[in-house]
């Protein structure tokens, strides 16, 4: 059984997770040195040793673990064509950082990029140019991130949603003593 969410091809061979195609993309762009991208993965790689019995990777082999190494040689053309796959991906990522802080739904947005991009894929793919290596597929677990994500919205509709009652309530006092004056 795979630990996978989602599996796109990308400049690796296939990505398994937004972290490894956004992973890939921050090397090739060189954006952030590989310290920062080493950063990112190595979290991961500790849980995918901890799930599948294995051992932890070094953390100055952790670009080889990955198959990061040779990713600067790769074609970019499969970037182009997941370009929505792409940008969930980074907003995915950019959401997971930015919700440690409590700061804004970014996750769930990627979320459903991806999720669009992936579903776009599968219903425009022509059955004529199908390969091993240009598939996508979407895994059960996409699905607890789409849940996990909407009910971290649906914490913030209800807390609206009190708020709004509670303005309501305070102001009907108000007003009926406005007119128990008159």
């Amino acid at each position: 059984m795979s630990n996978a969410c989602l599996m796109v091809p990308c400049r690796i061979g296939i990505c398994t997770s937004p972290i490894e195609l956004t992973s890939s993309q921050l090397i090739v762009s060189e954006i952030f040195p590989a310290v920062v991208v080493k950063t990112l993965l190595y979290p991961g790689a500790i849980a995918n040793a901890l799930i599948m019995r294995t051992s932890i990777p070094s953390y100055n082999n952790l670009l080889s673990a990955y198959n990061f190494t040779n990713v600067k040689q790769a074609p970019s053309s499969t970037d182009i064509q997941y370009l929505e796959v792409l940008a969930g991906s980074y907003l995915s990522v950019a959401g997971a950082f930015l919700g440690l802080l409590k700061y804004g739904r970014v996750s769930l947005f990627g979320t459903l990029i991806i999720l669009w991009g992936l579903l776009k894929e599968a219903i425009l793919r022509k059955p004529t140019n199908i390969s091993s290596l240009k598939t996508v597929y979407i895994y059960p677990a996409m699905s607890i991130a789409v849940v996990s994500a909407f009910s971290s919205v649906r914490k913030d509709v209800r807390r609206l949603i009190r708020s709004c009652r509670a303005r309501r309530v305070a102001k009907i006092p108000w007003s009926s003593s406005k007119s128990k004056r008159k």
